[in-house]
């Protein structure tokens, strides 16, 4: 029998975190490496820094896979004092707390359990540093998950944090022996960022979908009889930042619409769930009139949440230019749904490629109102027909977790093969 790999996963978003789309990917990743040769030894948060948690989000988490939670808090709902914190308590976030313990339970699993690599995930930052001190203390081969860039020209907003971004960023390049990417554009964007970082060293591995969470989907158009007897359904799924994901010119758009009398309220709905602003947006609609047209509805549970929009007739999704190098995760899902897809976005995104790639959207500017108000009769008139193309599945195949767990598993296994054949060359030197 081979004898089992060993890493620990350094991820703040674990379950029973339940508090966005992030999280999937370090769960699954846990899930499945174990049927790659991997056993993960998770290095989490405790429960008590998650703002929200779903106490069945570990329901299907092998038995190969060990969970360790170190203590944390977060600073401005644990360490607040009338609402207001110490501003090193959260630098580079609300849980650099959580770096001490981490690191301490750290050291004695990996030397208790002699485990191979270090494997972190960011979008927590203090993930990262963690990553990057265990490294320093014990010299094990350190992966970086970046998904998307840790760092942009105005991001984070705050100059302070960002300085300190940076920072933990760079550390990590110099620490680290592999780097992964979600979109090519992020990988482009490190190596032009770091000029003597390795293109054989940064690797994309998408974000995806896992086919346990679409057990008996039967994917495509409702029944036509369905769309004869109501209106349109389009859902779009997750929070909608006021500055990278901009609704206002889609707004206009339905606001014109409206008045030229080409939709309704009895032949259009948009229900947006889980928007993150409800009461901007609330008063927003109201402005524009639209109201009738737009609803803000309320977070469900992930597997929920797939219903409603398996239920859906069409599902929207909104990215601005600032995150051409992005695609949102909620992107494979939708296109796992099999669903026409509206999808408001530049045509140079690498989300707009992804789409071009697969099939089964219709592509308009976000921040462009006129390019939506084009798009949008024939694409809500093709919907109801049932003629709007739909995803390529085949292809949407590719973008599975359990395909991504095992490139990521291919990755360890050429990382700890180069280490062990560094290590014999030092020995046969001496």
């Amino acid at each position: 029998m081979p004898q089992v790999k060993k890493v620990l996963f350094v991820a703040f978003h674990f379950p029973p975190y339940s508090g966005g789309s992030g999280v999937h990917r370090a769960f699954r990743f846990a899930c499945y490496l174990p049927e790659n040769g991997w056993r993960p030894y998770v290095l989490t948060a405790h429960e008590r820094a998650y703002e929200k948690v779903d106490p069945a989000g570990l329901a299907v988490l092998g038995g190969d896979a060990c969970v360790i939670r170190a203590f944390a808090l977060d600073a401005q709902r644990h360490m607040a004092f009338r609402g207001r914190y110490l501003r090193w308590s959260a630098l580079p976030d609300r849980w650099v707390n959580w770096a001490a313990a981490a690191v301490a339970v750290g050291l004695v699993k990996l030397y208790k359990e002699k485990i191979d690599l270090i494997l972190v995930t960011f979008p927590i930052a203090t993930a990262v540093l963690i990553g990057v001190i265990l490294h320093r203390l014990t010299r094990k081969p350190l992966v970086v998950d970046f998904r998307d860039s840790m760092t942009e020209d105005e991001y984070p907003r705050e100059a302070k944090t960002r300085a300190v971004y940076k920072w933990i960023e760079r550390s990590a390049v110099e620490s680290g022996s592999r780097f992964i990417f979600t979109t090519p554009s992020a990988r482009r964007m490190y190596l032009n960022r770091y000029p003597g970082l390795a293109g054989d060293k940064c690797i994309v591995i998408p974000n995806g979908y896992d086919d346990h969470d679409f057990a008996g989907a039967a994917p495509g158009h409702p029944s036509r009889q369905r769309r004869a007897e109501g209106r349109v359904r389009l859902v779009h799924a997750g929070v909608i930042y006021p500055e990278d994901r901009d609704p206002r010119a889609f707004f206009g758009a339905l606001r014109r619409l409206k008045e030229d009398g080409v939709i309704d309220a009895a032949s259009l709905a948009v229900d947006l769930r889980a928007s993150g602003f409800e009461s901007y947006y609330s008063e927003l609609l109201k402005a524009l009139g639209i109201d009738d047209l737009v609803h803000l509805l309320p977070a469900l549970p992930h597997r929920d949440a797939l219903e409603d929009m398996r239920a859906a007739d069409g599902l929207l999704l909104l990215q601005a230019a600032s995150c051409n190098h992005q695609i949102p995760a909620k992107v494979y899902e939708y296109l796992r749904l099999g669903k026409p897809i509206l999808a408001l976005t530049p045509g140079k995104s690498d989300t707009a490629a992804l789409l071009t790639e697969v099939g089964g959207a219709t592509i308009a500017e976000l921040s462009d109102e006129d390019s939506i108000l084009e798009a949008m009769p024939a694409f809500i008139e093709s919907v109801r027909r049932g003629a709007h193309p739909l995803p390529n599945l085949q292809e949407v195949q590719r973008y599975s977790r359990r395909r991504q767990a095992a490139d990521l598993a291919h990755c360890l296994d050429q990382l700890l093969e180069c280490s062990i054949e560094h290590r014999r060359t030092l020995y046969e030197e001496l």
